[in-house]
């Protein structure tokens, strides 16, 4: 049986589309960009409450630097926790490359603000 549960918050995690990054390195990233926003939240009732919801998570997609940027912007005038991964280029990419970014955890209607019209990965 599905059980239909809501849930009141959640994390976005955004990559960047644009810069040929295969599969496993986009896993990677991800998984960076939700262990630093995680871990930069940690004191956080909200980081305590989500934890205990299960965590909620959805993964997006940007096709451009200049969106990504767009979104710390957004984030940052917002008051919403995130967290910027640049890559340190020792695979795929070049050095100092940002690639992801992930925001939250937080109520769902902000993290919606920011991320709504946003496609998924």
């Amino acid at each position: 049986m599905v059980r239909n549960v809501e849930f009141e918050y959640k994390m976005a995690i955004i990559l960047r589309k644009d810069i040929g990054m295969g599969v496993g390195k986009l896993v990677s990233q991800a998984c960076h960009a939700c262990i630093e926003v995680s871990n930069r939240s940690r004191a956080s009732p909200i980081w305590r409450d989500w934890l205990r919801d299960g965590g909620k998570k959805v993964v997006l997609r940007v096709q451009s630097l200049e969106d990504l940027l767009d979104l710390e912007d957004d984030a940052k005038r917002q008051n919403l926790p995130f967290a910027m991964i640049v890559d340190r280029g020792l695979t795929q990419i070049p050095p100092n490359t940002p690639t992801a970014i992930a925001i939250g955890p937080a109520e769902g209607e902000k993290i919606d603000k920011v991320t709504g019209h946003l496609k998924l990965l």
